[in-house]
């Protein structure tokens, strides 16, 4: 196959708004090294730690919700979900699904023509389950939002899968994040899941893998999506912010709480776990900053767990989940490359259900 030495991709040039992703139509087109694979892009899905990363509002110097845009004050020591400096110009994007069309020194030629979807964890090959050597796809190094991408070998997963192109690129980072959050909680048949933000990509992951596990799930949404979350198989949903939760919960005995959403709600997510329960984060996109009542946590002895960096064997137990049919997409929307920004914008506004995908 002869490939163009040259390629489009959406490249973000520094931390800020939306401007800032700039379309480039004769980006270098990378080449695999040793151990890594060039997949041709065939879709990729958009995430929050794309919005986060760019605007740079993982840096403890903002305490505002994610909004996208361009804040006052970043540090520029620790703008990135890992904590440390990101270099720009970078291409984002983790979600991809598409082909492998060459691969580099040490990796089977036969792999070339294979369908893929990505691994956004990018581990040290020696020391795999050392989270400290971790870095993330569109952060560490560039990703999918481009016509080709290369990653390593290993993060590059074959998938045998009926589903479109676009629909299979909204599982990796989504369901990836749900997955572990419900491994981190320790979920099984015997538990309630509370799910604020249901009809996000994540908040529908979490409804899906927590019935898949035999829990039973209240999803929490804004009434007019409670239709397309309902045909994610949540077994109550509830409006997003309920003024009384307990009175809209019933008799309903919260177990586990997966939340990605926090901000001045939290508190009351908090005091109707049960004694014991267990409360599981991967998200503040309602703001990082809230009102934590000690007493509930002890005298309630509660478990709180942050998730963040999954277990490497997660993707690969998704790619089965989604083979066998155990877990279906939630595909919100689809773009052209070229409209990266309003993707984006639409992805911000939080008025989907799902996930939003762009196409190179």
């Amino acid at each position: 196959m002869i490939l163009p030495d040259t390629m489009k991709a959406m490249v973000t040039m520094g931390h800020g708004g939306l401007e800032q992703m700039v379309l480039h139509p004769d980006w270098p087109r990378p080449e695999p090294f040793a151990n890594e694979v060039l997949i041709k892009v065939a879709a990729c899905g958009l995430n929050n730690t794309d919005v986060n990363t760019r605007s740079g509002w993982y840096s403890k110097t903002v305490t505002d919700a994610t909004t996208g845009g361009a804040f006052e004050e970043v540090g520029e020591e620790d703008p990135t979900w890992g904590g440390n400096p990101i270099t720009f110009p970078r291409i984002q994007g983790a979600d991809i699904c598409g082909h492998i069309v060459a691969v580099g020194e040490g990796v089977d030629p036969a792999r070339i023509g294979q369908r893929v979807i990505t691994d956004g964890w990018l581990r040290d090959p020696v020391d795999p389950g050392n989270t400290d050597k971790t870095g993330y796809y569109g952060s560490e190094r560039d990703g999918g939002f481009a016509e080709y991408a290369t990653t390593l070998a290993v993060n590059a997963v074959p998938i045998t899968s009926d589903l479109s192109d676009a629909e299979l690129a909204t599982f990796s980072c989504s369901y990836s994040t749900a997955e572990g959050m419900l491994t981190r909680a320790n979920v099984t048949q015997t538990d309630t899941v509370l799910v604020p933000g249901a009809s996000g990509g994540v908040g529908g992951a979490l409804v899906q893998l927590a019935k898949r596990r035999g829990a039973r799930v209240i999803a929490l949404a804004s009434e007019a999506k409670h239709a397309d979350v309902d045909a994610l198989g949540p077994d109550k949903i509830l409006p997003r912010a309920p003024d009384n939760l307990r009175a809209a919960l019933g008799d309903e005995k919260i177990t586990v709480v997966a939340d990605v959403v926090g901000g001045p709600y939290w508190p009351i997510l908090i005091d109707i776990l049960e004694r014991g329960g267990r409360y599981t984060c991967s998200g503040a996109i309602a703001g990082p900053m809230v009102d934590f009542d000690l007493r509930t946590f002890y005298l309630r002895d509660l478990t709180f767990t942050g998730s963040t960096v999954i277990d490497p064997e997660v993707m690969q137990n998704l790619v089965k989940y989604i083979e066998a049919g155990q877990i279906k997409p939630a595909l919100a929307a689809t773009y052209p490359l070229e409209e990266l920004r309003e993707a984006q914008a639409a992805f911000i506004a939080k008025q989907h259900t799902g996930n939003i995908v762009v196409i190179p």
